[in-house]
């Protein structure tokens, strides 16, 4: 059992354009949250000069983070989910069909893993994290 799951993908070759300004990003990722059914809290996107995209959804079920080099057509991406690992790598899979790269790389981590283990599955955080995530 985990308390999430935690996806770092890394997507290079991708069109610096579409990396380079808040208007081509933000759409793509507030379409691809709601497709996975992610629960947004709240966004914030920041525009860097002359180019270069840095945006954050803070969701029920976590974050995902986006951080864009476009002078390299580079993209870093983080997700992390603690309602299912199914719902993060769809999150991760549409990143991916959506800015085209030439080549990726998505590890996947089951972060939590250590606390469950050391029988702490009846702590009030525990119940906390329980109760706004649900098993994973």
């Amino acid at each position: 059992m985990t308390i999430g799951f935690h996806i770092l993908g890394e997507l290079y070759g991708v069109d610096p354009h579409t990396l380079s300004y808040v208007e081509n990003i933000e759409p793509i990722i507030q379409k691809i949250s709601q497709d996975c059914q992610f629960n947004v809290l709240t966004s914030s996107f920041h525009q860097f000069k002359p180019y270069g995209v840095t945006g954050f959804l803070l969701l029920a079920e976590s974050h995902l983070s986006i951080h864009t080099w476009p002078e390299e057509g580079f993209l870093a991406v983080d997700i992390f989910s603690c309602s299912s690992r199914e719902q993060a790598i769809q999150a991760f899979e549409r990143l991916v069909q959506a800015f085209d790269p030439i080549r990726f790389d998505k590890r996947i981590l089951d972060r939590g893993i250590a606390w469950k283990n050391q029988k702490a599955l009846f702590s009030k955080p525990y119940k906390m994290v329980k109760q706004a995530c649900g098993n994973s």
